[in-house]
């Protein structure tokens, strides 16, 4: 037992090594901007620059919308299969395990191809247009996660007898979806977004492609042409997705331990 304790211990020390070790130097590295001493020279400068503040508020803004635009999808088509349509659950994993398997090149290629100013439905044809076509895109990128994580929770829970004894009481489709399977599957959906919110600040491709001012864009940018700002960029950016990260588990835990009134 003593030795299976050790080992337990041992991988999570070496785990925690793996992921510390990278980010010191990395940290140490983006302090040497200044010859022969520590400064924190490559910070300023980079909060200085106005494409900081405004790539990153916009993927910021962008990943929320992606967040809910795939909720509001995933969850009902999740509860749906589940609870009636469990002969389809084998096609849906496939369709949603795609995106792992076609480059991001190879997709936003496709849109630029269908969706172009000529198209039928040309959401290039303008920026706002385009922002909404990066949100699906990055909703495309986040099914393998968002749908595992979503099926995973209603896969711990008991879809049918939730929905009959809803049922039973009187409640409409839109209050049982909203009202018993969202909080009772709250958790799978913060990990699915905790997932969905990196892919989106860090994603580089289909940003670059469809030409938005997004924090991807900006971050090949400046590592192609300075030296201790990419890792200044690289601290700040762990940062700022663990903050919102949690938020969100703070938002998770507030909702979760308010009780509603049942009298």
């Amino acid at each position: 037992m003593k030795q299976a304790k050790l080992g337990h211990w041992l991988a999570i020390a070496l785990g925690t090594l793996y992921f510390i070790v990278p980010l010191i130097g990395t940290f140490e590295f983006s302090l040497r901007m200044r010859r022969g001493t520590y400064s924190f020279d490559a910070y300023a400068t980079v909060f200085a620059d106005p494409g900081f503040r405004d790539s990153l508020a916009y993927s910021i803004i962008l990943a929320c919308a992606t967040i809910v635009i795939g909720v509001v999808l995933i969850v009902p088509t999740a509860y749906w299969i589940r609870l009636r349509l469990r002969s389809l659950r084998v096609v849906v994993e496939f369709i949603t395990l795609l995106p792992l398997v076609i480059p991001a090149i190879v997709i936003v290629f496709g849109y630029l191809r269908i969706y172009n100013s000529s198209s039928i439905i040309p959401l290039t044809a303008n920026a706002r247009a385009t922002d909404v076509l990066l949100a699906f895109s990055y909703v495309t990128l986040s099914l393998p996660y968002l749908y595992r994580a979503v099926d995973t929770g209603l896969a711990a829970i008991d879809v049918r007898t939730l929905t009959e004894a809803a049922e039973s009481l009187g409640a409409r489709w839109p209050t049982i979806l909203f009202k018993v399977i969202f909080p009772n599957v709250r958790v799978a959906i913060l990990s699915g977004a905790f997932v969905t919110f990196a892919i989106v600040i860090g994603e580089f491709t289909m940003a670059s492609l469809l030409d938005r001012p997004a924090f991807g864009p900006y971050l090949q940018l400046i590592g192609a042409n300075r030296a201790y700002e990419p890792s200044a960029l690289a601290i700040i950016v762990f940062m700022v997705t663990w903050a919102c990260i949690g938020l969100i588990q703070v938002f998770g835990r507030a909702r979760r331990g308010a009780s509603p009134d049942t009298r």
